[in-house]
C-alpha cells in the first residue's frame, strides 16, 4: 500500500490531456509499426508507439514513474534517429521532433508539480531561446563575395538579349558585368508591369522570358498577348491582342517570342515579332508598332493545324518560343500527354519568315518525305513531340531539337520502330531541307516521361588542346550529356548500364541497359526506407509503409501493375529552364529537383469501372487517371507525398549546382529555396529555412561573375556568385517567378537591368501573380 502512495498521485486534467495525446499518437504508430513489419521495414515504429501507449497509461493514473519511462523512450528514439540519420539535421527533425516536444510537455508537468510556475516559465523561455537560436541559425543569409577569380578567354561581345536563351546557342550569358558580385548587394527594384490577366488554365502560370531589342522589351501574356515595354520605365509601348481561343485548351503558357530583322528589307515589318500561340497559331507583328505584319499568311496569321489530325481543340499547342535561323522560324509544338494513342503528331516544322510560308517538315514517320501531306491525310500521328526550346548553329545550319516521348507515356508496346528512335533524344536538324542529321537517345523505350525538356546549350570547348563544337543536355533524370553538335557522338564517354526488369504491364519490354553519362549525375542519391520523410513521425511512417508497399530498385524502375517509385519524378531532375554556361570559365550552372512520383499501371477494364475517359468537350477528366486510351492500360501517377502534402524523401528538394565542363567536376552544390511560402496542406509556414524546394525556371549567368535565378516556391530571385556559390542577393517578388530571367544594358540610359516575369506555378503552389519586375543599381546623382 505504501508502494503504490509513493508511486502515484491524483492525476488532474493536464495528466489527462497528455494520456489521449500519447494514446492518440501511440495506437496510429503501434499499428503502423506492425505493418511496417510485415512489408519488411523497421521495428522502432511498432516499439516507439507500444511505449507511448504504456506511457499514456502511466499519464491517465498519476503514475511518478511516467518521466522516467518517457525519458527512456526519449533515449531510445534519439538513438535509433541518429543511427538511421547521423547528423543531417533534416533527417532528425521528424524523428525525434514530436517525441522531444512531448517529453518537455511531460517534464513540464512533472516541473510544475515539484518546483512550481515559475520553474515552468523559466523553461519555457529558454526552450523558445533555443527555438528561436536555432531558426536564425538555418535562416537563408547572404554572404560576401570571394576574391575576384581569374578568367579564361575574353569576355565575349555585349549583344542584346535578342533570343529567348540570349544568343543561337542557348547559353542564356551576358556580356554585361555593370553589376558585379562587388555591388549586386545594391540592387533595387527599378519597375513593375502588370499583363493584366492571372493564368488560372492549367498548371504553367506566367512563364516568358522577355527580348530585347534597342531600348524595348518584347514579352507574352499565357494566351499570347504580345506587349513592348520600354527598358528603363516597364511602361507598355503597345500591346498585340492575340484574341485566342481558349476553349479546350488545358495548359496555357507562353515562355517567350522570337524577333526577325530581314536583311535589306525596310519599312513596315522589317523588323518584327514573332510568336505561336496555344490555340496553334503562328503570329507575326511590326516590332515597332504591333501591327499584324499583312506579307505574313493571311493578315499576320499561320494556322499550325494543317496536317495536323486535331481530333478536339487543346491536343495540339506550342509553347516554347520558336527559333529562326537563316530566315526560317523552326517550331514543334506540345501535345497533351496520356490521353490516347494516335494523338496529334510531333512533327517538326519549319516556315519562312517573310511570308509565313510552309518550308519543309520533320516527320519521324515519313522520313524521306518534308512536304506537307496530302489532302484529306496526316502527319505521323502520336510521334515524338519536341515542346521545349531549340538552339542553333548558323554557321552549321543545324538546328537542335529536344524530343520527349511519343504519347502516351506509360505504355509502349504500339510504339513504332521510328518512335524508338528518336523518343527522348536530341536531334540535329538541316535547317534548309529538314533532313534528321543525328539523333541521340538519352532514355530507351522510355516508360517513366523522361522527355528531353530544356533548351540544348552549344559552346566552344577546349578539349584535349583543341576546341571542339560541342552540346550539353540536360534532362529529366537529372543525367548531363555532352556531345559532339556536328555529328552527335558523345565527347564525355556514355556508359549503356543494365537497369531493372520485368514486372511492367502484361505484353509491355523493357531496354535492357540505358545510357550513362560521365559527367556527374544530378538526379540525387538513391531512395530508401531511412530516407522517408515527414514533418512529423506518423506521416514519416504513412510514407516508409508506401515505400515498402511500392516496387523501388532505383533509377527505372519499370511501372507495372504492382506501384513503383520513380525517382526522379516527372518534374526532374532538371525541366525546361535548363542550365548557363558562362563561354569564359566554362561553367555550368543548373538547378535541379529531387521529388519523387508514385506510380501504377491500371487494367483497361479497371478504368472503364472509374469512369476514366480521354478529355473531350463535355466530358470532364478521372482525377489522377490518365486514360491512355486505345491501349490496354490506363495509369496512375503523381508526386509521392505524404498526407500533409510534404515530398515524401527528406530534403533539399531543390538544389543549384556549378560543374566545370573542362575538369568535368562539380564546382558548388547548395540547397536552393526556402520553407518561407510552402509548408504542410499547402500553408506557408513563413519560416526563411533553407529547406530546398522542387523549382521550375532557369538561371542566366552575367559577365560580372553572377548567375541570377528565381524558380523556387518562394516567391523570390537571386544572384549568387558563379565561381563559389555564395548567395550574394535576394530580392522578394509578388508571385512565384517560375520564368527564366534575362538581363539587357539599355542603349538610352546606360543601366543594367535584370527582369523576371513573376507568374507562379500552381503545381508548385507558388503564388500566382501577372507580374513583370525589373531590378537595377541606383541611378548615380
Amino acid at each position: 500500500m505504501t508502494s503504490h502512495v509513493r508511486s502515484a498521485y491524483q492525476p488532474g486534467w493536464v495528466e489527462k490531456l497528455i494520456a489521449i495525446l500519447l494514446a492518440l499518437i501511440g495506437l496510429p504508430m503501434a499499428g503502423g509499426g506492425a505493418m511496417l513489419i510485415w512489408f519488411g521495414g523497421s521495428a522502432y515504429y511498432l516499439l516507439g508507439g507500444a511505449a507511448l501507449l504504456l506511457n499514456a497509461v502511466l499519464a491517465w493514473r498519476g503514475d511518478r514513474r511516467l518521466l522516467p519511462a518517457y525519458a527512456l523512450f526519449l533515449a531510445f528514439t534519439i538513438g535509433w534517429a541518429i543511427w538511421e540519420s547521423g547528423s543531417n539535421g533534416w533527417a532528425l527533425a521528424p524523428r525525434i521532433g514530436l517525441p522531444l516536444a512531448l517529453g518537455l510537455l511531460i517534464g513540464g508537468v512533472w516541473a510544475a508539480r515539484r518546483f512550481g510556475k515559475r520553474m515552468v516559465g523559466g523553461v519555457t523561455v529558454a526552450l523558445l531561446l533555443c527555438g528561436v537560436t536555432l531558426v536564425i541559425a538555418n535562416r537563408e543569409r547572404t554572404e560576401t563575395a570571394t576574391a575576384a577569380v581569374e578568367l579564361s578567354g575574353g569576355s565575349p561581345a555585349m549583344q542584346p538579349w535578342s533570343r529567348f536563351g540570349g544568343d543561337d546557342f542557348g547559353r542564356k550569358h551576358s556580356g554585361a558585368a555593370q553589376i558585379t558580385t562587388a555591388n549586386v548587394g545594391g540592387l533595387a527594384r527599378a519597375w513593375t508591369f502588370r499583363i493584366g490577366e492571372v493564368n488560372l488554365v492549367g498548371k504553367a502560370g506566367l512563364q516568358a522570358t522577355p527580348v530585347q531589342v534597342g531600348n524595348a522589351l518584347y514579352i507574352c501574356s499565357s494566351f499570347n498577348d504580345i506587349i513592348a515595354l520600354d527598358g528603363d520605365t516597364g511602361s507598355e509601348i503597345w500591346r498585340y491582342h492575340a484574341r485566342t481561343e481558349r476553349k479546350g485548351v488545358l495548359s496555357a503558357g507562353c515562355r517567350g517570342v522570337a524577333f526577325y530583322k530581314a536583311p535589306g528589307a525596310s519599312g513596315p515589318c522589317a523588323e518584327r515579332i514573332i510568336t505561336n500561340s496555344v490555340d496553334a497559331r503562328l503570329i507575326a507583328v511590326d516590332r515597332l508598332t504591333g501591327r499584324p505584319c499583312e506579307d505574313f499568311g493571311k493578315g499576320g496569321v499561320v494556322s499550325l493545324l494543317k496536317g495536323m489530325g486535331q481530333k478536339y481543340p487543346g491536343y495540339y499547342y506550342t509553347t516554347s518560343p520558336p527559333t529562326i535561323v537563316r530566315g526560317r522560324i523552326i517550331l514543334g509544338g506540345w501535345v497533351t500527354d496520356n490521353q490516347y494513342w494516335e494523338e496529334p503528331s510531333g512533327v517538326i516544322r519549319a516556315f519562312d519568315a517573310r511570308t509565313g510560308a510552309f518550308a519543309w517538315a520533320m516527320d519521324i514517320g515519313r522520313p524521306d518525305d518534308h512536304g506537307e501531306p496530302a489532302p484529306g491525310k496526316t502527319y505521323t500521328l502520336s510521334t515524338p513531340n519536341s515542346w521545349g526550346p531549340m538552339s542553333a548553329d548558323e554557321e552549321l545550319g543545324l538546328v537542335y531539337a529536344p524530343i520527349g516521348n511519343p504519347t502516351p507515356d506509360y505504355y509502349g508496346k504500339q510504339r513504332r520502330p521510328f518512335d524508338e528512335k528518336i523518343g527522348s533524344s536530341i536531334a540535329a536538324i538541316d535547317v534548309e531541307t529538314g533532313a534528321l542529321r543525328w539523333a541521340f537517345q538519352t532514355v530507351h523505350h522510355d516508360l517513366w516521361d523522361y522527355d528531353v525538356p530544356a533548351q540544348p546549350v552549344l559552346l566552344d570547348l577546349p578539349v584535349e588542346g583543341k576546341l571542339r563544337k560541342a552540346l550539353v543536355q540536360s534532362t529529366k533524370r537529372g543525367e548531363l550529356f555532352l556531345l559532339d553538335r556536328v555529328t552527335g557522338s558523345p565527347i564525355a564517354p556514355v556508359e549503356e548500364r543494365p537497369v531493372p526488369q520485368g514486372g511492367t504491364a502484361p505484353g509491355e519490354w523493357l531496354s535492357p541497359t540505358q545510357p550513362f553519362s560521365s559527367l556527374p549525375s544530378l538526379r540525387g542519391a538513391d531512395l530508401s526506407e531511412k530516407a522517408m520523410w515527414g514533418l512529423t513521425p506518423l506521416d514519416q511512417l504513412w510514407c516508409r509503409i508506401k515505400f515498402r508497399q511500392a516496387r523501388y530498385e532505383g533509377i527505372f524502375t519499370p511501372p507495372g501493375l504492382k506501384p513503383s517509385v520513380t525517382y526522379p519524378g516527372y518534374l526532374g531532375g532538371t525541366n525546361w529552364g535548363g542550365l548557363t554556361v558562362d563561354p569564359r570559365t566554362m561553367r555550368l550552372v543548373i538547378n535541379v529537383s529531387h521529388v519523387a512520383n508514385y506510380t501504377r499501371i491500371v487494367p483497361r477494364a479497371e478504368a472503364d469501372a472509374a469512369g476514366v475517359k480521354a478529355f473531350a468537350p463535355g466530358v470532364e477528366g478521372t482525377f489522377g487517371y490518365l486514360p491512355q486510351e486505345r491501349t490496354p492500360f490506363a495509369a496512375k501517377t503523381g508526386p509521392f507525398l505524404s498526407p500533409l502534402g510534404v515530398p515524401c524523401n527528406q530534403p533539399p528538394y531543390g538544389e543549384i549546382v556549378s560543374i566545370d565542363l573542362r575538369s568535368r567536376d562539380i564546382g558548388w552544390i547548395r540547397p536552393f529555396g526556402t520553407a518561407q511560402d510552402s509548408g504542410p496542406l499547402d500553408i506557408p509556414t513563413r519560416l526563411p529555412l533553407t529547406i530546398g524546394t522542387p523549382n521550375t525556371g532557369g538561371p542566366i549567368s552575367t559577365a560580372g561573375g553572377l548567375t541570377f535565378i528565381g524558380a523556387t516556391q518562394d516567391s523570390a530571385i537571386r544572384a549568387y556568385e558563379t565561381a563559389s556559390g555564395r548567395m550574394l542577393w535576394r530580392a522578394p517578388l509578388p508571385a512565384g517567378g517560375q520564368a527564366t530571367p534575362m538581363t539587357f544594358v539599355s542603349p538610352k540610359s546606360g543601366r543594367q537591368f535584370v527582369v523576371i516575369a513573376a507568374g507562379g506555378n500552381r503545381w508548385l503552389g507558388s503564388k500566382l501573380g501577372d507580374y513583370v519586375v525589373a531590378f537595377a543599381l541606383p541611378r548615380h546623382r
